[in-house]
């Protein structure tokens, strides 16, 4: 099999000797097939120019398979619910010859230890921030209303249940959610749940790489962020970190819980009814950034959320406390509230679906970078739909599976495909 140097464009290659950076390898135009016009340099939102930034940890020696194609029909498969690397195989296996040439295979496509072996070699973090990069480039900004925009970004980890390290111990993943968008920008794999606290470092060097900057940006995690060095690492970026405070920071909980909640207004109040349950958010906020403050670096505000839910006539109420960085003339109690809940939205709108609809518990992957990979593959299923404007990602993997011509068409192309970037606003 001849392989050229070649242009990308939208659905083939147009085999054309090119200085331009966004060159990669395919096979040539199958015989007979009309040449389409090629994408130019300005066009960076076609999967197969993003990924021919992905490095190929291959021999040049017996590469019989693009790069491209491969990892343009994973994402492809996945995107289509695929669950396993033999899956991903299968999904192109059965497709026509048609679909075949249009990923960049010509009358053969790899079988499923082939893929394998490839996939759990990729650079897992290079390829998640090529995706990031990827899905935020087809997304069409919308002006955000009001006098200031916050860009909120979910900090939380995910175990693998099913996927195992060399040592037996299960992978564990810290992922960073934009929660205006639905995609994942950044993900790292961790040893152990401890060592999930030194990982956050290197996961917002990378959020940090897909951004450009982290001028502005909110992140929101667990108590389990409530770390000093957390604090300063955001405010050398000028972002801003709002967390919930519990026992594992015994004087800085102390502290909060201490202050003068009683004699705090409320600041915002909201109700909520569905499912059959009755639930009301109550938010106070007080600045604690004063002499004899906060004991929490670059703490601004001191946050009590109370949750009163009845269901099927039991009454249960539970207090929230958190801290954020942001002063109260750039973040109101509707907002805190608000960003409070979003916080929620990587466990509801990301992990919930990576194992519920795709499965990711079940995968047991064991070699090399297979689990990450999956798993950055999973995200980028998830992250793709919901710019899409799905709400049900099940149903939206099923109509991708029965329209592969369609999908291709839809990954390959230069144009957004909704207005889904919407900041949230003060």
């Amino acid at each position: 099999m001849v392989f050229a140097k070649t242009t990308v464009i939208e659905n083939w290659t147009h085999p054309l000797m090119t200085s331009s950076l966004t060159e990669i390898v395919l096979p040539q135009r199958p015989p007979g097939m009309p040449c389409p016009a090629v994408v130019t340099d300005g066009d960076r939102r076609s999967l197969f120019v993003a990924l021919a930034a992905v490095d190929d940890p291959r021999d040049p020696r017996g590469r019989r398979y693009p790069l491209v194609a491969i990892l343009a029909a994973a994402v492809c498969a996945v995107i289509a619910g695929a669950c396993t690397f033999a899956a991903v195989t299968d999904w192109v296996r059965f497709q026509d010859r048609t679909v075949w040439a249009r990923l960049g295979f010509d009358d053969r496509v790899p079988v499923a230890t082939t893929v394998w072996r490839l996939l759990i070699r990729i650079d897992a973090e290079a390829l998640s921030q090529v995706l990031a990069r990827w899905l935020r480039s087809r997304v069409a900004p919308v002006p955000a209303a009001g006098h200031w925009w916050r860009r909120v970004i979910a900090v939380d980890g995910k175990v693998a249940r099913g996927a195992r390290l060399a040592d037996g111990r299960q992978v564990h993943l810290l992922s960073a959610y934009d929660t205006s968008t639905g995609i994942v920008l950044a993900q790292v794999q961790i040893a152990v749940k401890s060592n999930e606290i030194p990982a956050f470092t290197p996961l917002l060097r990378q959020v940090k790489n897909v951004l450009g900057s982290l001028d502005g940006v909110l992140i929101v995690a667990d108590a389990l962020h409530a770390q000093v060095g957390h604090a300063d690492l955001l405010a050398a970026d000028s972002a801003h970190l709002m967390v919930t405070i519990k026992a594992n920071q015994p004087t800085l909980h102390d502290q909060v819980k201490g202050l003068p909640w009683s004699k705090v207004p409320i600041g915002a109040q909201t109700r909520d009814t569905g499912h059959g349950r009755k639930e009301t958010r109550t938010v106070k906020a007080l600045t604690v950034a004063t002499p004899g403050g906060l004991g929490f670096a670059h703490a601004q505000q001191a946050v009590r959320i109370t949750r009163t839910r009845t269901v099927k006539g039991k009454t249960s109420r539970e207090t929230a406390y958190l801290t954020s960085s942001l002063p109260a003339g750039q973040a109101r109690p509707s907002d805190l509230g608000a960003w409070a809940r979003a916080e929620w939205q990587i466990e509801n709108r990301l992990h919930y679906v990576r194992d519920v609809t795709l499965r990711e518990d079940a995968h047991q992957a064991w070699t090399g970078n297979g689990p990450a990979v999956f798993a950055t593959l999973r995200n980028t299923s998830v992250g793709y739909h919901r710019v899409n404007g799905a709400t049900n990602i099940a149903e939206a993997t099923r109509e991708a599976n029965h329209r592969p011509h369609d999908l291709i068409t839809a990954v390959t192309t230069g144009k957004p495909t909704v207005n889904s970037e919407k900041a949230t606003t003060q």
